[in-house]
């Protein structure tokens, strides 16, 4: 939520429908107090669905194995996930839920019928409010348009919203369908139980992604059938490459009143043709260098992009779809025609205020790795040229903050499932595998060779490499070493490990991330100190797939033969 001042991008008077009004005054105000109350979940971070559904599908298998049956639990447990994602169909489904658990329970227990039947009225409670909220705030966007409409930009363009997630959905069905199937292939009753519930679960899930699909293009379409209601506002990128949007009269940034996810009208229509152009097509680009270096380092900074005038084309309110009109974010450029990749998502009061904290918060913990890492320059800058440099090559490698990360990060993904027995453990075990072969040995194996022709970074099944010139940022930011060139054919390279600010300024011990910073920004700003020597192929191709193996067989040998 960080402020500018700014003055905002323009958008021409040719790019204003007649008689669109300001959404400025008391309207954006009476728009955010018709807000559902603080605790009904509107806007839900897509790590939270992710824990949520993973907590939700482990609650499945338990309710299944204790003697619920499969698909009652599964759609108990989906209950959950719709309520945070997919409202509409709570009413109906809590219906269908409480009849599941009446009806379907062979011997109805004293607490698992009540807790569902309570569940289910709390979610259709939640929806109500939710979805009441939703009119409310049509109709107080509707009122702030006065009546003002307009056709929406590019009509007749062909139309892709929701094309992705249909097709995901139906992906998601199918998997879901085969352990459902074929759950009765499990010797153990608890197996059997355990892998249909993940079955119907799965599927729900598959269901509940081309229902997203399907109504986001229903409503896109329903956007462009007809002349919609349009309203000024600002609007600029967030650091998290959201869309933020402003009252017309909110210069500064001060309360953003949603988040949008946009994309351009054009882009998003060319997203399925092929690009055949090579790296030394210059003359095709239409931002210079400087503007492309800028723009990637607004994003890395976490920093926010200019404000802008806009037009929104459609009324806003939770899960609505827009068509915008805004000035671009370079002066002389003609208007940016957007569409929504996403809903409108309002913020509250409540949320804007955790915002600001979180930041300042942020703020201060940066000041403190800012501070160290100034210390670990200094302390650099104080060695002679032959002790950075030399005949030789300089190497970097992984250390005690790597190896203390990756051991916490195992021992959390066992704890889900050691102990566990029959399907579910392997399924899971298999599930933090995966993730562990691709994940650690990157963590504990990290190499960077540096020579007179540059940096040499190892990989999973290559090496990358830059010149001392290609190199566009060296920095240790909080817990995260990062590397990256002006090359676009070179992959940003970076490796996250455990700090400690407090310890390390009790006791002036350094980093290992902070010094690898300091000595390779020292090498690239001052050729006098990079080593001369040429380090050789062995040196240079330390691939990782191996040691990917090694772990993927210590792996599966600890889950099958370890109780």
């Amino acid at each position: 939520m960080s402020t500018t001042l700014r003055e905002p991008r323009r958008l021409p008077a040719s790019a204003i429908p007649d008689g669109c009004l300001h959404w400025a005054g008391e309207q954006p105000g009476l728009w955010t107090r018709e807000l559902p109350p603080r605790w009904v979940p509107v806007r839900v971070r897509g790590r939270v669905v992710a824990a949520v559904t993973l907590l939700a599908l482990l609650a499945a298998c338990g309710l299944a194995v204790s003697g619920m049956p499969p698909v009652a639990a599964a759609f108990l447990a989906l209950l959950v996930v719709w309520l945070l994602v997919r409202p509409e169909v709570v009413r109906i489904a809590a219906v269908a839920q409480i009849v599941m658990v009446v009806v379907l329970l062979p011997e109805p227990s004293w607490l698992v019928a009540p807790c569902g039947v309570l569940l289910a009225v709390g979610c259709v409670w939640s929806t109500t409010l939710r979805l009441g909220a939703r009119k409310r705030q049509r109709e107080a966007a509707l009122a702030a348009a006065g009546g003002v409409t307009a056709p929406v930009p590019e009509a007749a363009a062909l139309l892709r919203r929701g094309r992705f997630y249909v097709a995901l959905g139906l992906v998601v069905l199918a998997a879901g369908a085969a352990p459902a199937a074929l759950s009765g292939a499990f010797d153990g009753g608890d197996d059997r139980h355990a892998a249909a519930a993940t079955g119907f679960f799965v599927a729900g899930l598959g269901l509940t992604i081309l229902l997203s699909g399907l109504l986001s293009r229903r409503r896109a379409l329903a956007l462009r059938r007809a002349p919609a209601p349009v309203l000024r506002v600002l609007l600029r990128e967030s650091a998290v490459n959201d869309t933020e949007v402003f009252a017309a009269d909110d210069v500064g940034a001060l309360r953003p009143l949603f988040t949008v996810s946009l994309t351009d009208l054009e882009d998003g229509e060319d997203d399925e043709e092929d690009s055949d152009d090579s790296d030394d097509s210059d003359d095709s680009d239409d931002l210079s260098d400087a503007e492309v270096e800028e723009a990637v380092d607004r994003i890395a900074d976490d920093e926010p992009g200019p404000l802008r005038e806009a037009v929104l084309y459609g009324a806003p309110y939770d899960g609505a779809e827009l068509m915008v009109v805004s000035a671009a974010e370079e002066p002389d450029e003609p208007p940016v025609v957007e569409r929504s990749t996403g809903p409108v998502r309002p913020l509250s009061d409540g949320f804007v205020r955790r915002e600001l904290l979180s930041e300042k918060y942020l703020a201060a913990r940066d000041a403190k790795y800012r501070e160290l890492g100034r210390v670990a320059a200094e302390a650099v800058a104080e060695r002679s040229s032959h002790m950075l440099g030399g005949k030789g090559v300089r190497r970097w490698r992984a250390g005690w903050p790597d190896w203390l990360s990756a051991a916490v990060t195992v021992v959390w993904g066992a704890s889900f499932f050691w102990g566990e027995t029959g399907v579910w453990r392997y399924l899971v075990g298999a599930f933090f595998g995966i993730l562990g072969v691709l994940l650690l040995p990157r963590w504990v194996a990290w190499r960077i060779t540096a020579d007179s022709e540059g940096l040499w970074f190892n990989g999973w099944r290559r090496t990358q490499h830059i010149a001392w010139d290609h190199i566009r940022v060296v920095e240790c930011k909080g817990t995260e070493l990062k590397v990256d060139s002006h090359r676009a054919s070179f992959d940003e390279w970076s490796v996250t490990g455990f700090r400690w600010p407090w310890l390390e300024r009790r006791t002036g011990l350094i980093h290992p991330y902070e010094l690898a910073a300091a000595e390779i920004a020292a090498m690239w700003k001052d050729p006098a100190v990079r080593p001369l020597g040429v380090s050789g192929e062995g040196e240079r191709r330390r691939v990782l797939w191996p040691l990917g193996v090694l772990g993927a067989v210590a792996w599966s040998a600890a889950l099958v033969l370890l109780p």
